[in-house]
């Protein structure tokens, strides 16, 4: 990987900031209902029952990515992302009505689905836009995308759901449904070159790197999910904090995690390298939950700040990975390889809340934590560092659109 590129038209960071947002709207529903469980506790269900219904839109999430990654790479990124966020927005509109636990999944789930464009097209708007020694940074923004809804959704919504779940998720649906009108008005697809000159043919699962990365991301899943989902609940119950004030220190913590993220996007650029970093942050994702575990046992006060600075770093190499997967995808296969990442990804994701709910119903949270500890340590073993090189030619300019 070598030196910066740059790329002349200033519309990739009107186009970087709208896509930002528009995944920020899709994440803030996606990853955000955990902050929810308070509530869903005080209505009657169980840990296990509210940490289910939380994950729906992750199902729905896992069960489209592909598909609107097939319709990225054919019919473009602008289409994608206006009509899925639409569907998210209206499907969440349709559970703000919903009494029954499984007619409210299945809306979550439609939504979820409907959100998955984001995943599918904003970051190969990235990799058009970008040439590859911004594409680290580039990413490394667009992924504070999950912390900053994260926040959204841990300021704001144990607070409007003091008057039930109706007000949340009709927040929820406005902030999709003004995102899908944002991306009509200012995103424009990438030019896309005759052939996309420079990329071998073929697919590039032909060899292991792709299928390593996939599954490496999706090792790291696991501690990430644990502690966002019930790094609340953990406070209110084992230290008795108030769901409002956990809340707002847990929204401030995810801008810290979203921080991270851009950090570790401009060093992989500054390193040439997206997976070096990576391996050794899964490292120490690995000795911070080990820290966060054997805190919780001892029911130390240190256990909160293990706990909040596990909530910054499970976050941060996210970016790298869906990086090096656009890279060595190269633009032709990158909406494909960008679902399946993604879709991997939340497989993991959606099993995570209710395995670890009912570890913690019968063995305690610091059992949770500890069982996880093995996942980042797997991951730093698999990360393919040495199959590492783009399939695309990186030091190629991007060429961008000319019109408005």
């Amino acid at each position: 990987m070598t030196a910066v590129i740059s790329v002349p038209s200033r519309r990739r960071w009107v186009v970087l900031a709208v896509g930002l947002g528009a995944m920020t709207a899709g994440c803030a529903f996606q990853y955000g209902l955990p902050y929810l469980i308070p509530a869903l506790r005080a209505d009657g269900l169980s840990l296990g029952q509210a940490s289910g219904l939380v994950v729906c839109p992750l199902a729905g999430l896992m069960l489209a990515l592909v598909a609107w990654g097939v319709v990225a790479d054919r019919w473009g990124e602008r289409v994608v992302l206006s009509v899925g966020l639409v569907l998210a927005g209206s499907a969440l509109i349709a559970a703000s009505f919903m009494q029954g636990l499984l007619a409210l999944g299945g809306c979550l789930v439609a939504a979820g689905a409907g959100g998955a464009s984001v995943h599918a097209a904003s970051g190969r708007l990235i990799l058009g836009w970008f040439a590859a020694g911004e594409r680290g940074l580039a990413m490394g923004i667009r992924q504070t995308a999950q912390p900053l809804g994260v926040a959204f959704a841990a300021a704001c919504l144990p607070v409007l759901a003091v008057g039930g779940l109706a007000s949340p998720l009709l927040t929820l649906a406005g902030l999709c449904l003004a995102m899908a009108l944002l991306v009509v008005v200012f995103v424009r697809d990438p030019v896309r070159p005759e052939g996309d000159a420079g990329e071998p043919a073929g697919s590039p699962y032909r060899t292991p790197v792709l299928w390593r990365l996939h599954v490496t991301s999706a090792l790291l899943v696991v501690p990430q999910f644990a502690v966002a989902t019930f790094a609340l609940v953990y406070l209110v119950d084992d230290h008795h904090w108030n769901v409002a004030a956990a809340g707002r220190v847990l929204a401030v913590v995810q801008l810290f995690g979203a921080l991270a993220r851009i950090g570790v996007g401009i060093w992989s650029d500054r390193a040439g390298s997206r997976l070096r970093p990576y391996r050794l942050l899964a490292v120490l994702i690995c000795g911070v939950m080990l820290a966060l575990a054997a805190s919780a046992y001892a029911g130390s006060a240190a256990a909160v700040g293990a706990l909040l600075l596990a909530a910054v770093i499970t976050v941060s190499p996210n970016g790298l990975a869906f990086t090096a997967v656009a890279e060595y995808a190269g633009r032709s296969w990158a909406g494909r390889a960008l679902g399946a990442q993604n879709t991997i990804q939340n497989a993991f994701a959606v099993a995570t809340p209710p395995v670890l709910g009912a570890v913690v119903g019968g063995a305690g949270y610091a059992t949770a934590f500890a069982a996880v500890v093995a996942f980042p340590l797997v991951a730093a073993v698999v990360t393919p560092v040495s199959g590492e090189g783009p399939r695309e030619a990186v030091d190629r300019p991007i060429p961008q659109r000319t019109a408005p």
